[in-house]
């Protein structure tokens, strides 16, 4: 009896932990961390994950019982490390849904606005469109499947067990956290400088002829201007995205300390 014991809680920490991972990081990954996906089937789909590549994962030896206090801290890692990784993908996503604010509120258009179906909160409709389009590129790109790779290669570079991930790897989030905003207003910025050309010239017009009533005129002006200029600035879209997405998978590779190739 002892023996099936020792047997059944070997295969357990050689399944458990890492699905526990990975269950982390598909929880908060981009596109599959929205409330439109349902939980079971990101379980359902950790589970396939980890069912398929666990005869390629490295051998768990930690030396410590999975339900000691050392198994709780191994388990508190591998959740760190599975969220770690995918709030990169998220932070990714939302540079181009903070893009998309800042050319709404410029060309008049930050009133209209619907849920977002990733965080359930009120964002303008080219938010919401910008957020779309970058997540069909996201799976035109395989980034769903970059992911489960970084992943898989995140247990080569941290083996499961009491260590996890370090200073260097928090820094570098935070570090991307800020330069979300940047990057954003770097995607938009031709746009945001043709808007703030067209508002330039209304203030001159109004200066040489005050009798122009410029708040009639001006908004469905200011509106169709800045649809113009979204759709004649779309064509670059592909290679901010492209940018942005080769420095989120250099900051995954920081995260997990590995070098990517």
């Amino acid at each position: 009896m002892d023996l099936v014991t020792s047997v059944v809680l070997e295969w357990l920490e050689q399944h458990l932990w890492p699905l526990t991972r990975v269950s982390a990081m598909i929880g908060s990954m981009a596109l599959f961390s929205g409330t439109l996906v349902n939980a079971r089937i990101k379980i359902f789909l950790s589970l396939a994950i980890i069912l398929a590549v666990s005869p390629a994962l490295p051998e768990v030896s930690t030396g410590v019982e999975m339900t000691s206090v050392g198994g709780f801290l191994v388990t508190a890692q591998q959740v760190v490390i599975g969220v770690a990784l995918g709030l990169v993908s998220l932070l990714f996503l939302q540079i181009f849904v903070l893009g998309g604010q800042v050319i709404a509120m410029q060309i008049g258009l930050g009133f209209a606005s619907m849920v977002d179906p990733t965080n359930g909160q009120q964002v303008p409709v080219i938010a919401q469109f910008f957020l779309m389009l970058a997540s069909l590129v996201f799976l035109a790109f395989d980034g769903h499947l970059l992911m489960i790779h970084m992943i898989m290669a995140s247990f080569e570079a941290i083996p499961v067990g009491m260590t996890g991930l370090d200073a260097d790897a928090f820094m570098a989030i935070a570090e991307y956290g800020s330069v979300m905003f940047s990057a954003a207003l770097a995607a938009m910025l031709s746009g945001v400088i043709a808007i703030l050309l067209i508002n330039l010239s209304f203030g001159v017009m109004t200066r040489a002829a005050p009798q122009l009533n410029i708040f009639a005129i001006g908004f469905p002006i200011t509106m169709v201007s800045g649809l113009v200029v979204l759709w004649l600035t779309m064509g670059g879209f592909i290679f901010h995205f492209e940018n942005q997405w080769q420095r989120a998978i250099d900051v995954m590779c920081t995260v997990i300390g590995s070098q990517c190739s």
